[in-house]
């Protein structure tokens, strides 16, 4: 049976295998297919569509929105995406901008409780990629203030930490839309990870459809097959295409696995068809 992995990261983000990495792990899993999904940027594409080059395999342009709702950090999956078109190309600039300045503050308030860090030292140890919080995390572990990544959101960059703080977002109905004009198919990623009430999690979904949002994650590396079900079930209710991941990190979720997450997860290629048609009918438009 042939089979794909729609929610991968890179270096580019907080993944620890390069694009070129993946493509040769993703032929050595048996993949037909991966979507590279870095968190807010496409800079790991190019590298990655090079690497597959006259290789069985195919690479999706995806990325993966970090957006807000309701206090809630949502994240919109984008597969299929024209990453070089001119109005995407500049919401990326913009929304990078905003994440750098968010960065240099962070910086500043782990100098004030004690940590040795600068951003543009943050930058020369994780060169090219786009910085999140597990970058400040493995860097806090990596130099001993913490025993281990989780200690290190729970004293000083976890939502409720002292060095948190939170970057101008968009929303997940404006990520939805974006994705759209880019040519792309928007999906929910990993509905259940929020910790919402079923109606709450229902009023999401419903807002998202009426924006056109395509699909929901599924399958996921972390579901039994009850939420599976569950999520499958809702998808349907919605008229929504269902997705399926791992969201592979590498060393940055130790366990998790490319292709298999925990070891269970099977996403059929059956399921990528689906949305490929769509992707014809969004071009269609």
């Amino acid at each position: 049976m042939k089979i794909v992995d729609l929610h991968v990261h890179s270096t580019k983000s907080d993944g620890s295998y390069t694009p070129s990495e993946l493509v040769e792990y993703a032929m050595k899993k048996g993949l037909s297919a991966f979507a590279l999904t870095d968190h807010d940027t496409t800079e790991g594409l190019e590298e990655a569509f090079l690497a597959a080059e006259g290789k069985d395999i195919e690479v999706i342009p995806g990325i993966e929105f970090s957006t807000e709702y309701q206090g809630k950090d949502i994240h919109i999956l984008g597969l299929y995406i024209d990453y070089k078109g001119e109005e995407f190309r500049k919401y990326l600039k913009d929304f990078q901008q905003s994440r750098e300045i968010r960065n240099e503050k962070m910086c500043k308030k782990l100098v004030e409780h004690g940590v040795d860090i600068s951003y543009e030292g943050l930058k020369e140890r994780f060169p090219g990629a786009v910085l999140t919080r597990a970058h400040y995390a493995r860097f806090l572990w990596e130099e001993g203030y913490v025993s281990g990544m989780k200690e290190a959101f729970d004293r000083y960059i976890g939502d409720h930490a002292p060095c948190f703080l939170p970057r101008e977002k968009v929303t997940p109905v404006q990520a939805v839309k974006l994705i759209l004009k880019a040519g792309g198919v928007p999906v929910l990623a990993h509905p259940l990870l929020y910790g919402m009430s079923d109606k709450r999690l229902e009023e999401l979904v419903a807002e998202l459809k009426e924006a056109g949002l395509k699909g929901i994650e599924a399958i996921y590396s972390t579901y039994n097959s009850g939420e599976e079900r569950q999520m499958k079930k809702l998808a349907k209710k919605y008229g929504l295409l269902i997705s399926g991941g791992s969201d592979f990190h590498g060393a940055a979720k130790p366990g998790l696995d490319l292709a298999t997450g925990y070891g269970k997860l099977v996403i059929p290629y059956e399921i990528l068809e689906r949305i490929k048609e769509e992707k014809e009918n969004i071009h269609e438009m």
